[in-house]
This record gives C-alpha cells, structure tokens and sequence, in this order.
C-alpha cells in the first residue's frame, strides 16, 4: 500500500479532535510518596495513522502494547493512593520508554511483524508524533516530579510494565522482573520481598536489562533526578484479566507498604 495511506500531512498536528489524549493521571492529589508511571499502557493509534496498515489482531498483541499493566498501576495507585499516569498510544505509533535516537522508538519490525505505517518515515513526521506523545507524556512526568521536590516530598518512582510469556519460541520462567541500572536502592529490596512471597520466580535483571541507549524513564527521571527507583516487569499471562490485574495490585500494594518506610528515609542518589 502506498506510504500516503498511512502517513500524515507533515505539518499538520498529528492528534486529531476525536484522538485521545496522550496520557491519563490518576489519584492526581495522592498522598503517597509512590509514583507509578506506565509507558506502554495503552494501544491507540491516532485516526491519521491508519492502524499503522496493521490488523487488530497485531495491535493487541504484546507487540502493542503492555498487556494488562493499565489495569494493575491504576489499582495499584488506588490502593496506595498514589499519583501515576498511564500512556494512552501503542508502542508502535513510538515507544515511550526509548530515548529520541533509539533505532526501536518507531520501529519497522516488532517481532517479526513488518509495521507498514513505519517504513520510510521522513525526519518531520517522525517529528510529529514525538511532539503529539512522546514529549507532553513526558513533561507532565517532570511537571508533577518537579512540584513534589519544590514541596520537598518523598517520592519513590515506579515504572510498571509487563512482558509476553514466550519470545523467540522461549519460554519465560519468570513471574515477574525487577529492572535496573546503576542504581539499587528499590531494586534489591523489591527483589527479595518478591522472592520472600515464596509463591514467585523473579527475575533480577530478567528479561529485561536497562541501559541508557534502550530505555527513557529509568535514566532520565530516575537516575537523572537522583530519586528512589525501580522498573517493575510481570509477566502477561499473569495479568491478561481484571482478576489477575488485582491480585497483582494487591500484592504489591502490600509490599511497596511494607518496603516505603526504608525507601522515604534514603537520601537522593
């Protein structure tokens, strides 16, 4: 098919009246020093895009977006009465958790699925969604970080996503993964409460790695804000229901409970 069909007129902006808004916030006044931020929690496409040429089918595969992670972050900041915000695009309109230079921010190829609406895109119309999505997600992430140290409030940052149970044919044995960089002050704890539930195979570093090339959050608003942080993985098949999503919730409201004294009382990195 032809490129026109599903690429915009560049210049135009790319969110049309009848779009939805990039994110959603939730408990927008939560007391909690918890911050719960979801990169890869919706699977929209803006009406220009075109379903990107792709099937429903594609879209609501992993390659789509984070299966059930919406579900359980919202719980979650309900129960903790927490701040958190939930990105409303697929992954493969851009992907949020990519730096700007990241050859996976708008990819060809996920998973072996070729993304008709991402091949050949021109420098402007990358452009264009990284002004519609990328960016307004991200500076309302540093506008409510910003406000909490001007008030000088504890604040522990979440990043929430879950992973597909099979990649290449294989097998994740993992529950869940606890994801870091240089910085372990959240991660290590979590990981053991986690393990201490008795009932879990997590993972430490699995299946993910976090780097500053692959990843956006956890480098710029963690690390690059010297604040308490952890990126949380859990695996799809856990999730997929509203059943699965508030066991999940439950869970770790119980833990981030039990672990948030220690965490308020650590300095900044």
């Amino acid at each position: 098919m032809a490129d026109s069909l599903f690429h915009p007129h560049t210049g135009a902006s790319l969110l049309r009246p009848a779009d939805p808004a990039a994110f959603t916030v939730h408990q927008a006044q939560g007391r909690s020093s918890f911050v719960l931020i979801a990169d890869h929690a919706g699977q929209q496409v803006p009406a220009a895009l075109d379903d990107l040429g792709l099937p429903q089918a594609e879209l609501d595969r992993h390659i789509g977006w984070d299966i059930g992670i919406a579900g359980v972050t919202v719980e979650l900041a309900r129960l903790l009465d927490a701040w958190a915000i939930t990105q409303t695009y697929s992954r493969l309109v851009i992907d949020c958790n990519r730096p700007l230079a990241s050859p996976t921010l708008m990819p060809a190829v996920s998973d072996l699925t070729v993304v008709p609406g991402n091949q050949r895109l021109t420098a402007a119309q990358r452009q264009q969604r990284i002004d519609a999505i990328h960016a307004p997600y991200h500076a309302r992430i540093d506008a409510e970080l910003d406000t909490r140290h001007a008030q000088a409030r504890p604040t522990v940052l979440v990043m929430m996503h879950s992973f597909t149970p099979v990649m290449n044919d294989a097998a994740r044995p993992w529950h869940a993964g606890v994801l870091y960089h240089r910085d372990t002050r959240f991660a290590l704890p979590l990981l053991q409460a986690l393990r201490d539930e008795g009932d879990l195979v997590v993972g430490d570093n699995q299946p993910y790695a976090v780097s500053s090339t692959s990843d956006y959050a956890v480098p710029v608003h963690g690390e690059g804000r010297g604040l308490v942080h952890v990126e949380l993985e859990i695996r799809q098949d856990l999730i997929a229901d509203a059943a699965g999503q508030q066991a999940w919730a439950q869970r770790l409201a119980r833990i981030f409970t039990a672990l948030q004294p220690q965490l308020d009382a650590l300095p900044p990195g």
